[in-house]
């Protein structure tokens, strides 16, 4: 039961009710900053937890897009705090991301947990964070709201509207290849990038916000606005509003983060042709609600979901199209037989009431029916076997069909240093029937499990026309990359496993239709080498670093810290602290 309805205070009345020394400290903290105490006393403090930041170009809008939140809020007749916590950006942060999804999502966490707010808004746009700032949420269980930043202006190369990632990888072979100039590879650079927000087609970070959608943790219709149409900004307004409300109910993320909504969020994931990143994500998030969901559940929903979304990397369109098409409520009004329809969401109704408002949409060429799919059934699977006793993933819905049934001989890089200095020499021992083998790229190894998975094609094989290849690895790769591409095996490849011991010349095969992915290496040569494995040594032996490689698990299981699964149990309850009394030390 909510501390509201067993108690009808506010959790942040804990801080500002009464005569003691806490209480008086507590209000006049506020009111240092100008608020009168009418503008807190019995009013729901909506934290604006922001992860805005210069060093993010998808979030950098995040400001403009937090005063919308504000307004919102007030209007509802709560008191808007906004808070900075640590910020993830793609493009610039080394070596990956992922390596402080965590830290991010413990910032997150203990930031909800020791300050006097009755509800949360949060405001994220870059790959993680979103995982992160939900995992933090969840964990806190304080009543939340998810707002995500918008996709991206469409850069215009040569009258083609191009995204980030998927056309980039193209480009970036045709130049490799010879058939694209460094002066034309340079005006390509200069038309990219036009404007704010994270990535324009269903790379990582619009795949997370649709999945938000899916979850039941932000308004319909809130992942596909753009980043500078002023419907975001609305939708902004919306939230903070709803926010309110959230915290005057009591709803926390607890009650909305339940098995039938992760089913939700994996079918919306597969009908979008999402980023395989998101099967990390949310198999972290729902170890932190105390659902049980394993690799095997994506698979399942994968064999009755089709690709209805005409999207990069997997389709044609950009995320803007769309938007819009109807955006994502109109795409689940197409999967409502698939969808648990009971679920609830932040709007206070559930799947089935929220979608009996919106209206099919009549672009067929950018979200199709389940009659009339554009791809069918099976857009992403797991795969498991000899090489991957813990289970991969691959996203076929952007795969050569024709090499999803597959056997050849590997070709094994031990870490990117060793991949880029011998992926493009000419005298590699490689053909176009050759499996890429990276090891080395995975949560330790790395460390923090890069988006090194698609393995580049070498450039002879380029030279000579072959545009796709089978390749396996530890590690993640981009929503917006595209091929035959196994990642995330698990166990990685420094622990004792067949990643490990693999050598260039193994037979490696991979059948899509009995998802098996094995090493043909005899047992008695197996043991022997698992027999002679040393792991390497540690990247870190200090600090953050040092405590990421100590308690992270593997791919399959989130890779978020051993220590973080689970959420707070008496929420209302919790900081630690003294909040009553007539002794200092506050």
């Amino acid at each position: 039961m909510s501390e509201q309805k067993r108690t009808g205070k506010l959790k942040s009345t804990r801080w500002f009710e009464g005569d003691d020394v806490p209480a008086f400290v507590h209000r006049t903290a506020l009111r240092a900053e100008g608020f009168a105490t009418a503008d807190f006393e019995g009013r729901p403090v909506i934290g604006i937890c922001n992860s805005w930041s210069e060093l993010i170009n998808c979030n950098v809008h995040f400001r403009a897009l937090a005063n919308s939140v504000k307004r919102g809020v007030l209007q509802a007749g709560g008191l808007p705090l906004e808070f900075p916590t640590m910020a993830l950006g793609e493009q610039l942060m080394k070596p990956t991301t992922m390596l402080y999804r965590n830290l991010m999502a413990m910032d997150v966490e203990e930031s909800i947990r020791a300050n006097p707010l009755d509800g949360v808004v949060l405001i994220a746009g870059c790959d993680k964070t979103v995982p992160a700032q939900l995992m933090g949420a969840a964990s806190a269980d304080v009543p939340a709201i998810m707002l995500t930043g918008g996709p991206a202006t469409p850069a215009v190369f040569r009258g083609k509207e191009i995204g980030v990632g998927t056309d980039l990888w193209e480009y970036t072979d045709d130049l490799r290849a010879g058939r694209m100039s460094r002066e034309e590879y340079d005006e390509l650079e200069a038309a990219s990038g036009p404007s704010v927000g994270h990535c324009p087609e269903m790379g990582t970070a619009s795949t997370l916000a649709a999945v938000v959608e899916g979850l039941g943790m932000t308004l319909p219709g809130a992942a596909a606005a753009p980043a500078i149409d002023a419907r975001r900004y609305q939708v902004a307004g919306e939230v903070g509003r709803r926010a309110v409300a959230l915290a005057e109910e009591g709803v926390r993320p607890s009650q909305i983060l339940t098995k039938e909504a992760f089913d939700n969020a994996i079918t919306v994931l597969l009908a979008v042709g999402g980023s395989t990143n998101a099967v990390i994500h949310l198999i972290a998030l729902a170890g932190r609600c105390g659902v049980e969901l394993d690799l095997d559940r994506f698979d399942q929903l994968s064999r009755r979901t089709p690709l209805l979304a005409n999207l990069r990397p997997s389709g044609q369109h950009l995320v803007e199209q769309l938007f819009h098409a109807g955006g994502v409520p109109a795409l689940m009004k197409e999967l409502e037989p698939l969808l648990e329809l009971g679920a609830p969401t932040v709007t206070g109704a559930t799947v089935g009431e929220n979608l009996a408002a919106v209206n099919r949409s009549t672009d067929r060429s950018v979200i199709a029916t389940l009659a009339e799919p554009v791809k069918p059934a099976e857009g992403l699977a797991v795969v498991r076997g000899s090489l991957a006793p813990g289970g991969a993933v691959i996203k076929a819905s952007a795969a050569d069909r024709k090499l999803l049934t597959h056997r050849g001989p590997a070709v094994v890089f031990d870490g990117m240093d060793d991949l880029i200095a011998r992926i493009d020499d000419p005298d590699l021992e490689v053909s176009a029937d050759s499996v890429l083998i990276l090891r080395g790229a995975g949560p330790v190894g790395a460390p923090g499990m890069p988006e090194w998975g698609a393995v580049p094609i070498p450039q002879k094989l380029l030279e000579a026309g072959v545009r796709d290849m089978v390749r396996v690895s530890d590690a993640r790769m981009s929503g917006t990359a595209y091929g035959t591409v196994v990642l995330h095996v698990a166990p990685e490849g420094v622990k004792p496993g067949p990643l490990a011991v693999v050598r260039s010349g193994d037979m490696i095969s991979l059948d899509f239709a009995s998802r098996s992915l094995d090493l043909e290496v005899p047992a008695a040569e197996f043991e022997a080498r698992l027999a002679d494995f040393v792991p390497p040594e540690p990247k870190y032996r200090r600090g953050y670093g040092a405590m990421f490689l100590e308690h992270v698990m593997q791919a399959d299981q989130g890779c978020d810290f051993d220590f973080l699964q689970g959420r707070s149990e008496n929420p209302e309850e919790e900081p630690y602290g003294v909040l009553r009394g007539m002794i200092g030390g506050w």
